[in-house]
């Protein structure tokens, strides 16, 4: 993942800060479907993983799928209003990367409004970038939690047109 590094005074003394660009620069084109069908949670799963799968950081795909399966065994990322966040911190990417479906019809991901999804945010991270991982999450969570963003991102009938709603809705970058 990109990340700007600059260096900031503190006490009398030089320390390095990272901010964490924005949603869009996370975000790529090759990591976005509209319309996709899927069975169920673990389908879908395999279907945004192999979304992945061809991104650099992507290290090892079968073991990115066994630690987001095994993410929603300890607790269901379907967090409410049509929305899943499966996420897995993993040594199987060398960097945080993010994927964004939208559902041809709704599945049922054991979310906890009981609710069938339609947008799913796929985050996968390093074990060790723990911060990152929640804030990114937090800012996504933010942004899907407008119920004006969730309908342009169902309306929206490309990945295009998706990318254009998330980078016209984002907030300002994330902080290190």
């Amino acid at each position: 993942m990109d990340v700007v590094v600059f260096w900031v005074l503190y006490a009398g003394r030089t320390v390095e800060k990272k901010r964490i660009l924005e949603l869009k620069d996370l975000l790529h084109i090759d990591n976005i479907a509209v319309g996709v069908s899927a069975a169920d949670k673990a389908d879908l799963i395999n279907q945004i993983v192999n979304l992945v799968s061809g991104h650099p950081d992507v290290l090892n795909p079968v073991e990115v799928i066994e630690a987001v399966l095994e993410r929603e065994r300890v607790m269901s990322t379907g967090v409410g209003k049509g929305l899943a966040l499966p996420h897995a911190k993993t040594t199987a990417v060398k960097g945080s990367v993010a994927a964004l479906v939208t559902l041809e019809k709704p599945i049922d991901f054991g979310a906890l409004d009981d609710e069938p999804i339609q947008i799913a945010f796929m985050l996968l991270g390093q074990p060790d970038a723990k911060s990152q991982h929640v804030r990114i999450l937090s800012r996504v969570s933010r942004l899907m939690n407008n119920e004006k963003t969730r309908q342009l991102i169902l309306d929206s009938k490309s990945k295009n047109e998706l990318l254009d709603v998330i980078v016209g809705q984002s907030s300002p970058p994330l902080s290190g």
